[in-house]
């Protein structure tokens, strides 16, 4: 062991494959090392920025030989920051390695392969990013304030001047946003700003630990007007928004469909990704009107509104409140009578009874990175017909897709990836589930 832990801090190694987080993977002296940029088959000089007892992690900064998919990246900073993993590999690589990762994991964990591989969701590739959180860091001895993503392999903030996957609103001036922190009395104080755009309209909201003064707070009404860009500040919780100047209100549209939505809520980044997910679930689910349908992990109720166009009745779930209000408006700002919304905790097994007692003939559910484990062992599936689940973490869809076979008699019909974030290794998937031969 002393060999590996006196290992340089910089050596050749050659790249044997792409790790599920989208890093090069190879062996110097029989230790693994994980390299940041590195695709299969480059021999590479790989900087170890964090060295662990079964592995190293390193940044290549030195291409001894490179593969036909590389490409050069769009962004000045992507050699370092850990906003994309994947720039420089071709799109079409990209998604292949993502659905690559995808049916690994199904095989792996579940056991199975699914009976049909849809075609991949494909969308813009730059521009594309309406939510997002950049770090906030005060460092003097770089000229004050840095606004970016964290680097990669380390805790630091990027000095980014422009970003390539954000709104253009935000990422083509970064400069500008950077400029305008620095002039208030409380930089040191702002640890982060929070990205939210709708289809016309970009919010910043800045969240603060000290107040800020009354000659910052006209700096932020002064950038508002420049810039069109509306700033909403955060001191604690969610419920502690308020807007500098006068209030967004933020909507999307979805096939015909208007929602509203306040800054601190959750929508999907995408939106062109999301336009074609929507239509992607609804098509898979198929529901009729003489289907009764659960949406499990409604949200503002993004699946919601469109099922109902086709089916009989629609429920949607979900656990915050404030969603919940904002999916009931959303129905009737759409003129839908057949939508009912529940607040519901679906991680814990005393609030999934009353769901189990209704009967449901389609499920769709869109759960977070951490999956539907629980939920999916209680709730009752009898006349369940089809089931759709949209996943953005492919570990827990493969964990719950082995409950959902082995356990509650179902197979998996179909399965393919969504690109909901380009240039990066997180990989958003849409799977589809029949009773079984015997169900």
């Amino acid at each position: 062991m002393s060999a590996k832990r006196d290992l340089p801090r910089r050596y050749e190694v050659t790249i044997d494959r792409l790790s599920h987080e989208g890093r090069g993977v190879g062996r110097y002296l029989g230790k693994t090392v994980f390299v940041a940029d590195a695709l299969p088959g480059e021999l590479v000089v790989a900087q170890v920025a964090r060295r662990h007892r079964r592995y190293d992690e390193a940044v290549a900064v030195e291409f001894l030989k490179t593969d036909p998919a590389r490409v050069t990246p769009r962004c000045p900073h992507a050699a370092i920051c850990g906003g994309c993993s994947l720039q420089h590999l071709e799109p079409a690589t990209q998604i292949a390695h993502k659905q690559q990762v995808l049916l690994e994991h199904l095989q792996h964990q579940a056991g199975v392969t699914p009976e049909q591989v849809l075609e991949p969701i494909l969308g813009p590739l730059w521009g594309y990013r309406r939510r997002a959180r950049l770090s906030v860091r005060f460092v003097p001895k770089k000229g004050g304030v840095l606004i970016g993503f964290r680097e990669k392999a380390t805790a630091y903030v990027t000095a980014i001047d422009v970003c390539a996957v954000l709104v253009p609103s935000v990422g083509e001036r970064l400069p500008a946003l950077r400029a305008m922190v620095n002039s208030l009395s409380i930089p040191e104080h702002i640890p982060q700003i929070e990205i939210a755009a709708d289809d016309n309209t970009t919010v910043l909201v800045l969240r603060h630990l000290q107040a800020f003064s009354p000659s910052d707070l006209e700096i932020l009404v002064g950038f508002e007007v420049e810039t069109g860009l509306k700033i909403y500040l955060q001191a604690g919780s969610l419920a502690s928004l308020v807007p500098v100047a006068a209030g967004a209100a933020l909507a999307y549209h979805v096939d015909g469909f208007t929602f509203a939505f306040q800054p601190g809520d959750f929508v999907q980044v995408n939106a062109d990704i999301n336009r074609a997910l929507v239509h992607a679930a609804v098509d898979a689910l198929s529901p009729t009107t003489t289907d009764s349908v659960l949406d499990l992990f409604c949200g503002l109720g993004n699946f919601t509104l469109p099922l109902a166009r086709r089916a009989g009745q629609v429920v949607g779930v979900e656990n915050e409140q404030g969603l919940v209000e904002r999916a009931r408006d959303n129905a009737a700002r759409n003129g839908l009578t057949n939508v009912e919304f529940i607040r519901a905790d679906l991680f814990r097994a005393d609030e999934l009874g009353a769901l189990s007692a209704r009967p449901f003939t389609k499920i769709l559910l869109d759960p977070p990175r951490s999956g539907a484990e629980l939920l999916l062992r209680a709730i009752s599936l009898r006349g369940v017909t089809r089931l759709v689940y949209i996943s953005c973490n492919p570990v827990t869809l493969a964990r719950d897709t082995a409950i959902l076979v082995r356990e509650r008699g179902l197979r998996l019909q179909a399965a393919g990836v969504i690109d909901m974030f380009p240039h990066t290794a997180h990989v958003e998937s849409l799977a589809v589930f029949e009773p079984g031969n015997g169900g």
